[in-house]
């Protein structure tokens, strides 16, 4: 097996290699300036794909002679394509001038599909970008809430500083997250909603990229309903010297936010070095209705986010960078309010990610790029808690640190096929520990944690995606090995060891027809059990859950159609999807009872099933006015246990409406989900969801802003009728009326 997966790894086919290069650079016709981040797309006897730097300039080196089709497209501009022929040895420049549109939208690239930059409309996956969310005219107070106005993501809060995004269903450690292509989810990442997103400072990313119904081949375990990645500011390399800044105040009503930030970049030819630094108080959150202040409910933040990026060569690139995210007194406002707690909270949950990543252009179209990732990803989480009339305070600690190094090789085998293969090992090492101290006599009682202290979880994985592109027809296909290995100490049982292996698959193909694009797609998923799922010992939510060794992967099964139209002023698309779940790890009863919360194992009992559609619109109406709106719809069943599967999102969307001039902008919006009363039994058992279901909402909120020199001031009006309404699964009521202001200076 292993010849051939190797064989599979490495296809080597070589093709000769001449020196020509080409130049560019983009600038407005009317203006004159410069304009950064605009997509190049150049095709030909090879194809690469782009953005200017932020001189507006690009380079592509040591082309292949022949005649190439290049086009520049950007938002806010008209797409400009041209047709060029390069002879051996030459040198062209290009100078590109943009004009400005007044009803167009551009072509959109992503990279989370393929691992690579790939046309939307070319792919045969759903996918979705979020840019720069701290500058989004919503104001999102966090990460989690600012992915709400993306179809097929459905946002559920357990308290104010959590925030976890279901999609297509589900959400947890069935759903992945990376961020700037490492792993989040680590070997304790929960089952169900969770708090893990929150930590990433939404001031320091670049853009949001969701992929839905597919990921397990091209980025390993968890993805069986998708994947979230977050790519965080990255300034690209300037002539000269250059440095540039900028600051940011946030204010929330009712004191819900007041928070600051400072940017930096300093470029030159040779180096690049930025910088966010940050410091976030987030007071109690004020209801709707008759709701009002909901505390405890509030916290403290602080973020720094930095990164230095070495050019060596003309080839290769060397990037070093460090993400730091603390919160303090995360209050979980329902346990206070309904189980009878004087204190829940997590005293400190936090992240701490440094990695450095070297990038090369290969010698030969075989290996034409190699990245080289290596990092330390370290996660902390402390609880506290007390009950009312008791003497004791339970005090929790679970801390794991996750190495990574992978490799990535970028191959171009043919004009039309083109490889992705890599290898990628994931070490983690968990600590957890707890205390409980009398508050009368002052003894303290050491307990075994929430997971096995000193356990230890290695992944390491082997893939290689295929990517074919002829006529109209656009193929993807890939395979992943997948080998675990879990090392649990219990007190009973000693060293356990376990060591579950997975093989994944996929493939997809979309056909276009002038401005129209037709898909289908069959992928295969996993989710790996980890040290959550068989070590933990303790209070969960709702319940007590003892340790499980025998568990093996869930596994899943999508196949997807869907429809994408582009052309002008109009974007749309539409997908229906079906996704098979077999082997699902779930916590089944026992009669047992310990401190007054039923007690659960987890066991691979379970079959289910989510079937959906979604569908989203974009019109640019004129130069001045666009209208936006998407609409999801999932349906999920437990076919072990004929009920519904627990927690499933119900019939959301969303509807703006944006006029907007060269300073000044407005934009209304309609949020709204269905009620749902398609309840599991441990849906009802949760007393986060009302016995006969959620109800459903509609929410009117309005934006506007305005520039004025450096300065932009942005302003939001929310829940403009102050609903009581939360979204489904929550623990805590959303945001009522309220004003939030953001002010921005560019220094």
């Amino acid at each position: 097996m292993k010849k051939y997966l190797f064989a599979f790894f490495l296809i080597t086919i070589s093709l000769p290699l001449f020196s020509q290069n080409l130049n560019g650079r983009i600038f407005s016709e009317v203006t004159k300036n410069k304009i950064p981040g605009v997509n190049i797309k150049l095709e030909g006897p090879v194809s690469y794909r782009l953005a200017t730097n932020d001189q507006g300039k690009f380079i592509f080196k040591e082309l292949v002679p022949g005649r190439y089709s290049l086009s520049a497209s950007r938002i806010g501009y008209e797409t400009y394509t041209v047709f060029l022929e390069l002879q051996s040895g030459q040198l062209m420049d290009l100078e590109i001038p943009l004009i400005e549109s007044s009803n167009s939208l551009p072509e959109i690239e992503v990279i989370s599909a393929s691992r690579r930059n790939t046309s939307s409309l070319k792919l045969p996956f759903a996918s979705s970008i979020l840019s720069r969310p701290s500058q989004s005219e919503n104001i999102p107070r966090s990460t989690p809430e600012s992915l709400s106005i993306i179809p097929g993501v459905f946002v559920q809060k357990t308290n104010h500083g959590g925030g976890s995004p279901f999609i297509r269903g589900l959400t947890g450690n069935q759903t992945l997250i990376l961020v700037d292509g490492i792993r989040m989810n680590n070997s304790t990442f929960r089952y169900g909603p969770n708090q893990y997103l929150n930590t990433v400072d939404p001031f320091s990313i670049d853009k949001i990229e969701v992929l839905r119904g597919s990921g397990s081949v091209q980025y390993g375990s968890d993805a069986m309903g998708g994947v979230i990645q977050v790519f965080t500011k990255d300034p690209g390399f300037s002539e000269s010297n250059n440095f540039k800044g900028g600051v940011n105040a946030r204010y929330g009503s009712g004191n819900m936010e007041r928070s600051g930030s400072t940017e930096f970049v300093y470029s030159s030819s040779k180096l690049v070095f930025s910088g966010v630094v940050g410091l976030k108080n987030f007071g109690d959150l004020i209801g709707g209705d008759t709701t009002g202040r909901q505390s405890p409910s509030g916290y403290t933040e602080s973020d720094a986010s930095l990164k230095l990026k070495m050019k060596l060569s003309e080839k290769a690139e060397l990037t070093f960078a460090n993400q730091f995210v603390q919160q303090k007194d995360v209050d979980v406002f329902h346990k206070v309010r309904l189980e009878n707690f004087k204190i829940n909270k997590m005293g400190v949950q936090g992240r701490n990610l440094s990695y450095v990543k070297f990038r090369m252009e290969g010698p030969s179209p075989l290996f034409k790029e190699i990245n080289i990732t290596g990092s330390l990803n370290n996660t902390i989480e402390e609880r506290n808690s007390l009950k009312n009339a008791s003497l004791i305070t339970g005090l929790e600690r679970d801390k794991v640190s996750s190495s990574n190094l992978a490799v990535e090789l970028f191959s171009d085998l043919t004009k039309y096929w083109t490889v992705n293969s890599g290898l990628e090992y994931y070490r983690d090492k968990v600590n957890s520990i707890r205390n409980n101290i009398n508050n009368q006599s002052g003894s303290l009682t050491m307990l075994r944690g929430l997971y096995p202290n000193n356990s230890s979880y290695l992944n390491t994985s082997l893939y290689s995606l295929h990517h074919l592109e002829l006529g109209g027809f656009n193929a993807e296909a890939g395979l992943r090995y997948n080998w675990l290995k879990a090392s649990i100490f219990d007190n009973d049982l000693g060293q356990l060891e376990v060591s579950p292996g997975a093989f994944v698959w996929n493939t997809g193909l979309n056909y276009t027809l002038k401005n129209h694009h037709l898909y289908v797609s069959l992928n295969s998923g996993y989710r790996a059990p980890n040290i959550d799922d068989m070590g933990t010992l303790g209070i969960v939510d709702f319940r007590y859950e003892l340790p499980s060794y025998s568990l093996k992967p869930e596994k899943s099964y999508n196949s997807e159609l869907g429809y994408k139209y582009a052309f002008g002023s109009l974007s749309l698309g539409a997908a229906l999807y079906r996704n098979k779940m077999i082997d699902l790890i779930t916590r089944v009863q026992t009669a047992q009872i310990i401190d007054g919360y039923k007690v659960y194992k987890k066991e691979n009992t379970e079959e289910a099933l989510i079937k959906g559609v979604e569908g989203f619109l974009e019109w640019q109406a004129n130069r001045n006015l666009s209208v936006d709106m998407f609409a999801s719809f999932n349906h999920g069943q437990n076919l072990s246990k004929s009920e519904p599967l627990r927690r499933v999102p119900p019939f959301n969307g969303n509807i703006s409406m944006k006029y907007k001039l060269t300073r000044l902008y407005v934009k209304g919006e309609l949020a709204w989900a269905d009620k749902q009363d398609r309840l599991a039994q441990g849906d009802r058992d949760d007393n986060r969801i009302p016995f006969n279901g959620t109800p459903g909402w509609k929410v009117l909120n309005i934006y506007s802003g305005y520039t004025f020199g450096k300065a932009h001031l942005r302003l939001s009006a929310q829940n403009l009728f102050n609903v009581d309404y939360r979204t489904h699964g929550s623990g805590i009521n959303a945001v009522g009326r309220s004003l939030w202001m953001n002010v921005q200076y560019d220094l």
